[in-house]
């Protein structure tokens, strides 16, 4: 009987293959197989050997072709061939990345487990607009929330908690619910003026933004039709885009790792 091999949730980050980590580098090289989700972009998947097996298992808004109880069963099912395997996820594993019912799945088969933290889209597009997170007498903290809920039930968020002037609050996935996540925290309290920031397909090459406020960014969004994932970034922090790129054009030997678009409307 083989002995058990290892799994790794490694986490592939936002995008830009440059911001992928070390160890995650390296746990790459050494996976037997690799079971990768559909963001993880291809330049990324380049850096694989050419001997190890790659196993898509990606999903797309309402259309899963490989449900979550299938992708444990093929994590399960190569470790005990005795294989390492690298389950490969978009930004960290355990940032809305369903990697923690995965390793709990793993463990309760036996199976050794590791997590390789990865940047998370939050602090990968946080770096490439320039706009901080926090930042002193804008934002005293962040939160990180899901604009995507399981089966189409309704949105239940902490609509009065979230609409805090002195949070910046990120929303992923909420492309299809960006209309009502606005209207409800404008109903909370939240100013209809509050900036938001959308980046479409952050860190990478086709990167764009999208500049507007609360009241209007479901109809500017709309109108935009980006394609890919997208992330949203509400609060008063969203007015430091540029300022940044105001500095880079003062010191010309800083300049943007990737190119970008942005629509200020």
């Amino acid at each position: 009987m083989k002995n058990p091999g290892r799994v790794f949730l490694v986490g592939a980050g936002p995008g830009d293959p440059d911001l992928l980590t070390v160890k995650a580098v390296r746990i790459l090289n050494q996976a037997d197989v690799v079971v990768y989700d559909r963001l993880v972009s291809t330049e990324i998947r380049k850096l694989i050997p050419e001997t190890t097996r790659l196993i898509p298992v990606g999903k797309a808004p309402n259309c899963h072709p490989v449900p979550q109880h299938e992708i444990n069963r093929i994590l399960i099912h190569e470790a005990l061939q005795g294989h390492t395997v690298a389950r490969l996820k978009g930004g960290d594993p355990f940032v809305f990345g369903r990697g923690a019912e995965e390793a709990l799945d793993l463990a309760c088969a036996g199976l050794s487990v590791e997590v390789v933290p990865g940047i998370s889209a939050a602090q990968g597009c946080s770096a490439t607009t320039g706009v901080p997170l926090t930042h002193r007498g804008l934002a005293s903290g962040v939160r990180f929330v899901t604009g995507h809920s399981r089966e189409g039930r309704p949105l239940e968020l902490d609509w009065d908690g979230l609409a805090d002037p002195d949070t910046t609050l990120v929303i992923y996935m909420g492309t299809t619910n960006i209309k009502n996540i606005s209207a409800q925290l404008i109903a909370s309290g939240l100013s209809r003026r509050t900036p938001v920031l959308a980046i479409n397909n952050g860190t990478t090459p086709s990167e764009r933004r999208l500049k507007t406020d609360l009241n209007s960014i479901a109809e500017n969004l709309d109108r935009e039709q980006f394609s890919g994932p997208v992330l949203f970034i509400i609060g008063r922090v969203v007015n430091l885009l540029g300022s940044l790129n105001d500095h880079r054009r003062r010191t010309p030997f800083v300049q943007p790792s990737t190119p970008q678009v942005d629509i200020y409307v």
